[in-house]
């Protein structure tokens, strides 16, 4: 089962189906744990539902000093409506473009670390080790990531690299998570008739009206910037000829370091008002590391030789499955890096640097060297 090089196992990993919705993640997540055992980790499975599939494999580990923690996640967004000038799945290149959905987003990322991995996995005995959690179902609101973090798999993690796409630029952070869905309920009537009625979808309008006024009243992020609100999705009636007995929006909100996501989302419904019934299904603090902080100034110093310059700190607008990992791994100091091209991310004729894929590996392998002095 063994790859023979970065380029490859990342083909190797586009060709499993993992779109997400449903997801399907169990072949290839299997096929990874697989590498991964033969290469000495010992690996563990679990699944949230049928089908759905993490990964977490751990080898070394000593007293004291925690393992350094790789995690990237294995489900991949659906192909869009735009046709595909490249086979999603087969990983066909172009200079130095590989093609495929997840190249970015971020099957490279994962072949990076694995490759790296496999490097150390006869030399981490007797060293704080390394730790890979391959999860499922990011896409959408990191529910995967969610579900194993309550479980007794994770283990501990001293640091934490997440590997989406960075261009292998380190980034000290990212903006959280507050997703939500509000429910607006109202009484049916025939449309000729609206007077007998109570219409959902006016009541769901003018709230959308209130929110695009919302003020978060908090100073923006010297590095994160802003806090941001999208209203998108909004969902109501049954027919044109019927006054709406229900509506429902969907709203994402991306926050900045220290926020408090409980009092913001007691102010957010106020703002709806007490007739909207919210349902929260995303719900993450932004991640953030001090730049300062002594392992992160090594990652950007190792990184640093790679990309030909000092890193300065940056925040990905993004979120990431670190959300749900720093409520096990408290306090580990936490960077995204990663081959894939962040603009890539999603789009039609997705694709990454190989050069960038190899760079990875590289300052992946000097990480764990550096972490494990190995």
């Amino acid at each position: 089962m063994s790859a023979p090089d970065s380029v490859a196992l990342t083909k190797a990993l586009l060709a499993f189906d993992t779109i997400n919705p449903p997801g399907r993640e169990r072949d290839c997540a299997r096929y990874a744990g697989g590498l991964l055992q033969e290469w000495g980790f010992k690996v563990d499975y679990f699944e949230f539902a049928e089908g759905r599939t993490s990964v977490v494999a751990r080898a070394g580990g000593s007293e004291g000093k925690a393992p350094l923690c790789f995690t990237g996640h294995l489900d991949i967004v659906p192909l869009g409506t735009r046709s595909w000038t490249k086979d999603p799945f087969q990983g066909q290149t172009d200079g130095d473009r590989l093609f495929g959905r997840g190249t970015s987003d971020m099957k490279a990322g994962i072949a990076a670390m694995l490759l790296a991995a496999r490097s150390f996995s006869k030399k981490l005995s007797n060293t704080p080790g390394v730790v890979l959690v391959l999860t499922a179902a990011e896409e959408g609101g990191c529910i995967g990531s969610q579900h194993l973090a309550r479980t007794a798999l994770l283990g501990k993690a001293g640091a934490m690299v997440v590997g989406e796409p960075t261009s292998n630029y380190p980034y000290v952070g990212h903006k959280g998570s507050l997703k939500f869905h509000a429910k607006f309920r109202g009484v049916s009537a025939h449309g000729s008739m609206p007077h007998l009625g109570v219409n959902a979808v006016y009541k769901a309008a003018h709230a959308v009206g209130r929110l695009e006024k919302f003020d978060f009243g908090t100073a923006k992020h010297p590095v994160m910037g802003a806090p941001t609100m999208n209203v998108g999705t909004f969902e109501g009636g049954q027919g044109v000829n019927m006054v709406p007995d229900e509506a429902t929006i969907g709203v994402d909100i991306r926050t900045v370091a220290g926020m408090d996501h409980a009092a913001l989302l007691s102010r957010l419904k106020k703002t709806l008002g007490e007739e909207a019934e919210v349902s929260v299904f995303s719900d993450m603090n932004a991640v953030w590391t001090e730049p300062q902080q002594e392992w992160v100034q090594r990652v950007f110093e190792i990184s640093g030789k790679h990309l030909g310059a000092k890193p300065e700190p940056r925040a990905q607008t993004y979120n990431t499955d670190a959300g749900n990992l720093l409520r096990v791994y408290k306090g580990a100091p936490t960077v995204v890096l990663g081959p894939g091209e962040a603009e890539q991310a999603h789009q039609t004729d997705e694709y990454c640097s190989m050069e960038r894929i190899r760079q990875s590996v590289a300052i992946y392998e000097d990480l764990i060297r550096d972490w494990c002095r190995a």
